[in-house]
């Protein structure tokens, strides 16, 4: 495809993207229950002017552009206070979650260099419900992921079974408050514990959790300890652009002190260019997201974030009882914030999602694992919290759906996964994926099936098959 050999007018510009937006789901009607976290209009569009205002200002440089740094001070001290963190306490501005963890583990695998340069192989000791921007991050820097159970009731993290994957190469113990998936917050006093009494580190994972919880405390909710309020937490990832509402492309990395946030910075006065010295993965990015989040957090205040967080979490209890009280459904783990999810032994949750996504809502379909089964993901925020009945109504239709809806051929999938699983050969794999409705370069309109198989395969054959599917987009 060519750029165009003339430029088009601004009108046919907007006109052609907001045509590509016509297969999006609508997420402003308030029926997409993912992804997506946005508050009323009015703070909406104060984000926006402020990302606007700064879209070409680098972050790069703040001797070039003050204005970020100031603005990037002001996040992250707001932030750490929130957070329980005091004046030591020092941190960044990131792209995003994924980023901060980045960051966090490479922060981890340095230092180890430095104070035991004896490790060759680091590895870090996290629980299954953990995010998988750890597993991302091993994957990038080297370091093992030693992957341990959870409570199959509740879903928190086994801390006996963390304690026994310690060994003299460990340099990192994981937490989340609260993990993605079933929205449960992690025995956090107890790891942190744990990584003091060993002399190693502690993450723990609050980028969806860290401003939605720390205002559910402030409203007198009872929560768990799980920031910088606990000894033995060394450092904490907060996301901006979720429960902060911030905009896309904002959230911060925190250390109990920079003395240990030192390791996260690289500098380079080593070619023939301009001296680099970059505390975050990036480089070049734009103060958009960083004005966004500064602009939130004071256009909002305290006040602001206690109504949203109010009017959220009561929206939540309202659905969870809600889909307890539908027959067949059941609500996993014990949710501590505004996310959960809920499986079913009557009925193919795989199916319900594609049901629902018929009438124009989505629910994050989830995989079984050896101890959980296949369920579906809710987060709720201020931009679907109006919605909890009509999401209630369709969802018991479409309960009834499936019940009648003719079952899956779980004996095509049983036997496709284990001839799989014999031969991942990429002609084996480019065939069965034609036989479930995946073709190169089209995004299927029916999942259920495509789901179906990825849960019954192993987790390194299901990835394979959906990198050669991304790579053909």
């Amino acid at each position: 495809m060519p750029i165009p050999p003339t430029g088009l007018a601004p009108d046919a510009v907007l006109t052609a993207l907001r045509s590509f937006k016509g297969l999006d789901l609508d997420w402003q009607a308030g029926r997409v229950f993912a992804y997506v976290y946005q508050p009323d209009d009015a703070a909406a569009a104060v984000v926006k002017d402020a990302y606007l205002l700064y879209l070409t200002e680098n972050c790069l440089d703040p001797t070039t552009f003050p204005s970020v740094g100031k603005l990037e001070h002001d996040v992250v001290a707001m932030v750490a206070h929130l957070l329980q963190g005091d004046d030591q306490v020092a941190g960044n501005v990131t792209s995003g979650g994924t980023e901060s963890i980045l960051l966090a583990v490479k922060t981890a695998r340095d230092y180890a260099q430095a104070q035991r340069p004896h490790i060759t192989q680091p590895e870090m000791v996290l629980s299954r419900t953990a995010h998988a921007a750890f597993h991302k991050a091993a994957h990038y820097l080297g370091v093992k992921p030693v992957v341990v159970g959870f409570d199959p009731v509740t879903f928190q993290a086994d801390v006996d079974a963390m304690a026994a994957a310690i060994t003299p190469n460990t340099i990192l113990l994981v937490a989340s408050a609260p993990c993605y998936s079933q929205g449960v917050v992690d025995p956090v006093p107890a790891i942190a514990a744990l990584a003091q009494e060993r002399g190693l580190l502690c993450h723990v994972d609050a980028c969806v959790g860290g401003i939605h919880l720390s205002f559910l405390r402030k409203l007198g909710r009872a929560v768990g300890a799980f920031d910088f309020s606990v000894p033995g937490v060394t450092s904490l990832s907060v996301d901006m652009h979720k429960y902060g509402y911030a905009a896309k492309g904002a959230s911060v990395i925190l250390y109990r002190d920079s003395s240990l946030r030192r390791f996260q910075i690289f500098s380079s006065t080593d070619t023939t260019a301009y001296t680099i010295i970059n505390p975050t993965a990036l480089s070049s990015r734009s103060g958009g997201p960083l004005a966004g989040a500064w602009a939130i957090l004071n256009y909002l205040g305290e006040d602001g974030y206690k109504e949203i967080v109010e009017t959220v979490q009561a929206a939540t209890e309202r659905l969870i009882a809600g889909v307890e009280g539908i027959d067949g459904l059941r609500v996993l783990g014990q949710p501590a914030m505004s996310m959960f999810s809920f499986a079913s032994d009557t009925i193919n949750v795989y199916q319900l999602a594609d049901a629902m996504r018929r009438r124009n809502w989505y629910l994050q379909p989830q995989f079984s694992t050896p101890t959980s089964p296949r369920n579906l993901h809710i987060s709720m925020t201020y931009g679907v919290a109006h919605n909890v009945d009509a999401l209630l109504a369709d969802l018991a239709a479409c309960v009834d759906e499936v019940r009648a809806e003719p079952p899956l051929d779980t004996d095509f999938i049983a036997a496709a996964a284990a001839a799989l699983a014999e031969d991942p050969s990429p002609d084996a794999i480019a065939g069965l994926m034609g036989a479930v409705g995946l073709q190169p370069g089209e995004l299927p309109q029916e999942m259920a099936l495509i789901n179906e198989l990825l849960d019954a395969l192993p987790d390194a054959v299901a990835n394979e098959i959906l990198i050669d599917f991304f790579n053909a987009l």
